[in-house]
């Protein structure tokens, strides 16, 4: 947007990077040209294939700005072929469907008289994945026969139903929050181009969350942990009513790294790794690189975290981090009278905050929920995102913006899009006030063509917000994101009838339309009947073990020695809160117990963390 202004008649750019290649000279043989199928493997090396394209000559650069047709919305015959048409369907759009879900959809659209739409099925399966529902830890649980009187989130929620003390919001929105105290903000008077900051004194609490994203990471580690790392400072900011992020940490578990030219005494048994996933070295080359990238672009600190490498064999039995755990994690603050939504009503205003729609991230709620191994390559593919903090930091100011208006904020509740994209953002925020919600999927902002509805819907391209907003202060709010120049549109407005419509194309026809307790009533709820395992243990044998051989190799292994390299990447100043990071003394030895910040630029209130 920033480069279109002053020229009307341009409509879209492209950026082109070029590579020129030569062959050295050698054994190959200098000046030779390359091959097709080495021009491929290079190119396969130098480019991104979900969102660029290769073109060996100039010339076919030029079909950058071809139109494409959008694909039209397709139906499953469920009505001809019953069940089976649903489960073929599964299997097709990786929709990770149990089959207790697929008779629940079954009785639903016949109960309706009518085929579901595809952008329906995957809309659903977003919406209630393993990712989004947490259908695990709200399972009930049998153990050799007995049901288990609590839920593993029952088991959660407990530490905080018994000791509530300095709780204000917990497991009920993006992030927690607990009492904080009086503290200065130093804040812009207005929204001109230059205006003077002020000082104002207020009440803020501290906001917490710590979440995952191991599935991308594994697939596509930089890109995984960028958006990892993203999507938990969305969550911070998109709490109550808007919040700040102030501070970060990231932590990571794999197996045995592998380094090359190395015969390390803990790896000398390889069992391979599963063949979809990235290894542990690549994972941790690139991972904390994309993790740190995002945070340091976007301008949070990162003070804290963690790194485990973990493989070994019990009675024949291997276990480790094939499937690596990526973290992210931080806290941030958010003002008193800003912690909880307001309820709205018809009318209201449901508009998208942040970057353009791509086809990026197709199924990463489903994708993440299902077993490793269990989708296609290319849907693991599809599902993973891809960042740009950049235009994150520019919604970021415009929620900044909102909160400091205080009873003003014209925001009456907010949700960041991550997984179903806004397929499960905007039903969920509207669900939220017990309304129902009609949308246009033209209104959506692209940045490219030829999306059908179910890749709008669905996709999962990143910073982005949903929000609802007054009517009567959609002029305040867009003027407060014509200042910071974020993106934004209203597609949709809120109903009084608890149903769920999307409309696509030059005729207004719905590609949803659905009751909302179709989608987030009551799916069928999990059972699971486990069997306690023997625990088998092996006596630990120290024959021809030197205390001095293995003491080094201890403080060599991964888990233990300096993380220097994982700190560094990092910046820990920005913002100008940072009181403690990981680097202590005049020597700078990263072994800092916790981090601390600071909770106002004048006073010596502020909030500790810390993580293994």
């Amino acid at each position: 947007p920033d480069l279109e202004r002053g020229l009307p008649g341009l409509r879209r750019i492209e950026r082109v990077t070029e590579y020129r290649l030569a062959v050295k000279p050698g054994l190959l043989g200098a000046g030779r040209p390359l091959s097709g199928e080495e021009r491929q493997s290079v190119a396969a090396l130098l480019h991104d294939r979900m969102t660029e394209s290769v073109a060996f000559e100039r010339d076919a650069a030029a079909r950058l700005f071809d139109a494409r047709t959008a694909p039209s919305v397709a139906h499953v015959d469920l009505l001809g072929h019953g069940r089976n048409a649903l489960i073929r369907a599964n299997a097709e759009f990786g929709l990770a469907l149990s089959d207790d879900e697929v008779d629940y959809l079954v009785d639903a659209f016949k109960t309706l008289a009518r085929n579901p739409s595809d952008v329906e099925l995957m809309m659903f399966a977003q919406a209630n994945s393993e990712h989004c529902r947490h259908k695990i830890f709200n399972a009930r649980f049998s153990i050799d026969g007995v049901v288990m009187p609590h839920t593993l989130f029952g088991m959660i929620r407990h530490t905080e139903k018994t000791s509530p003390q300095h709780s204000i919001v917990a497991y009920s929105d993006n992030a927690a929050v607990m009492e904080g105290g009086p503290i200065e903000l130093w804040l812009p008077n207005g929204f001109t181009n230059a205006p003077p900051y002020t000082a104002r004194h207020e009440t803020a609490h501290v906001l917490m969350k710590v979440e995952t994203h191991n599935h991308p990471t594994a697939i596509s580690p930089f890109p995984g942990a960028s958006t990892g790392a993203g999507g938990e400072i969305r969550d911070e900011g998109a709490t109550g009513r808007g919040a700040r992020p102030k501070a970060g940490l990231t932590g990571f578990s794999v197996g045995n790294l592998h380094l090359p030219g190395t015969n390390e005494p803990w790896e000398r048994s390889p069992i391979g790794r599963p063949a979809h996933i990235a290894s542990a070295l690549q994972i941790m080359t690139e991972g904390p690189l994309g993790a740190a990238a995002f945070n340091n672009e976007f301008g949070r600190p990162a003070l804290g975290g963690y790194f485990r490498v973990f493989e070994q064999c019990v009675a024949g039995v291997q276990r480790g981090y094939h499937k690596p755990i990526m973290i992210a994690g931080g806290l941030g603050q958010i003002s008193e009278g800003q912690t909880h939504t307001l309820p709205f009503g018809a009318g209201t205003l449901l508009v998208q905050l942040g970057g353009p729609g791509m086809r990026i991230g197709m199924g990463g709620g489903a994708a993440s929920s299902m077993a490793a191994g269990a989708n296609t390559a290319a849907l693991d593919f599809d599902s993973v995102q891809r960042g740009n903090p950049e235009i994150q930091r520019r919604a970021q100011e415009v929620i900044n913006h909102c909160w400091a208006l205080g009873a003003n904020n014209p925001v009456l509740a907010i949700h960041d899009v991550g997984a179903g994209g806004i397929s499960n953002a905007f039903p969920e925020l509207v669900d939220g006030a017990g309304q129902g919600a009609r949308f246009d999927l033209r209104q959506v902002p692209l940045e490219e063509c030829g999306l059908a509805p179910k890749e709008i819907w669905c996709n999962e391209s990143q910073e982005r917000y949903v929000l609802a907003i007054h009517p009567d202060l959609m002029a305040l709010f867009e003027q407060m994101c014509e200042r910071e120049r974020c993106p934004f549109a209203v597609v949709g407005v809120a109903t009084a009838e608890r149903r769920l419509v999307v409309e696509h194309g030059a005729t207004g026809e719905p590609v949803i339309d659905m009751p909302m307790e179709v989608l987030l009533g009551k799916p069928p709820k999990m059972h699971r009947d486990v069997q306690r395992v023997p625990r088998v243990e092996t006596p630990l044998d120290l024959t021809g073990v030197a205390l001095a051989t293995v003491a080094l190799d201890v403080l060599r292994h991964p888990t233990v020695a300096s993380k220097r390299f994982l700190v560094t990447i990092g910046d820990r100043t920005v913002g100008g809160l940072s009181h403690r990071d990981p680097m202590v003394g005049p020597w700078q030895v990263p072994v800092s117990d916790c981090a601390v910040t600071l909770a106002d630029y004048a006073g010596l209130r502020g909030e500790a963390m810390a993580m293994g």
